[in-house]
């Protein structure tokens, strides 16, 4: 195989890495603060990009209008769906968290469904379509949009969780819930917090990539499927080791479907979580676990 090849295959995975890294920090965060994996995440996902759609093409709103809109409205949707799914329980047991989130997912999808219908829907791409050389690979605009959103949106969630009193709060939670509620932290407002933010990153990871990949109202379930993959190969860290863990499994997934086949390329991720689950069920990067966010 030739240098080109492989540098183009590797620039893929990295941009897709990069997304898959972003659904994977959105199921960490809550995981950390809540305990809870919350399987409608890909929904947000889903969501960023539908309502962008609904944005641009019924209200009529221009594209730098259009994504903050749709931001905020998948926001408020991750907002109602800890108000009204997750706050009510009292003392929920794991199974009965998980049975919930499922339930939410596959509500969020059905009525995205008769919103917008079962069609695929395109995104404008943020600055044009005109490849860009890179070696002998070429890569596109909003590849590189992908990349450098992911790497903003990394340093602010570093930035908020370790110097900003809310952040340093849900970090608090993360640790012992019960400690931090007994020195004046509000647990139930941090996981309302925890919601706000898994949701409106979810959301920004779906606008970012439907211009590559187009939207629809089922591209939650695989996209979330990969970033849960992605969190786990990061030991379910909210900070770089999950960002790794996207990077690795987009540019694995891009290998395996170039060198073997694209049939394989959903495959390869689940290969991989269950290998990580047998072989080091903490993640590749467990010991960095020790300071949870």
């Amino acid at each position: 195989m030739q240098f080109d090849q492989l540098l183009q295959y590797t620039l893929s995975g990295l941009s897709t890495g990069a997304i898959y890294a972003l659904i994977g920090i959105g199921f960490s965060i809550i995981y950390n603060a809540t305990g809870i994996i919350n399987f409608a995440q890909g929904e947000f996902v889903m969501l960023g990009g539908m309502l962008t759609l609904f944005f641009l093409e019924t209200l009529k709103l221009p594209l730098w209008a259009a994504i903050p809109c749709a931001v905020a409205a998948s926001t408020a949707a991750g907002m109602l769906f800890e108000r009204l799914a997750i706050r009510p329980l009292r003392r929920p047991t794991p199974i009965n968290l998980v049975i919930i989130t499922i339930g939410g997912s596959i509500l969020i999808r059905g009525l995205a469904m008769l919103l917008w219908g079962k069609d695929t829907h395109s995104i404008p791409s943020f600055s044009g379509d005109d490849p860009i050389a890179v070696g002998g690979a070429t890569i596109l605009p909003q590849h590189l949009w992908i990349m450098g959103i992911t790497l903003l949106i990394v340093a602010a969630n570093k930035f908020y969780f370790y110097h900003t009193i809310s952040g340093k709060a849900m970090r608090a939670c993360s640790y012992n819930r019960r400690a931090a509620g007994l020195v004046g932290i509000d647990v139930r407002r941090m996981v309302l917090f925890s919601f706000i933010i898994s949701s409106a990153m979810g959301s920004v990871a779906g606008i970012i990539v439907a211009p590559l990949t187009m939207t629809a109202y089922d591209v939650g379930v695989m996209l979330g499927l990969k970033g849960f993959c992605a969190a786990i190969i990061g030991g379910m860290s909210s900070g770089g080791a999950t960002v790794v863990g996207g990077l690795l499994l987009g540019v694995l997934e891009s290998l395996g479907a170039g060198l073997i086949s694209s049939g394989y390329k959903d495959a390869i991720a689940f290969i991989v979580l269950l290998l990580i689950l047998f072989v080091r069920p903490q993640g590749l990067f467990g010991k960095a676990q020790s300071e949870r966010v």
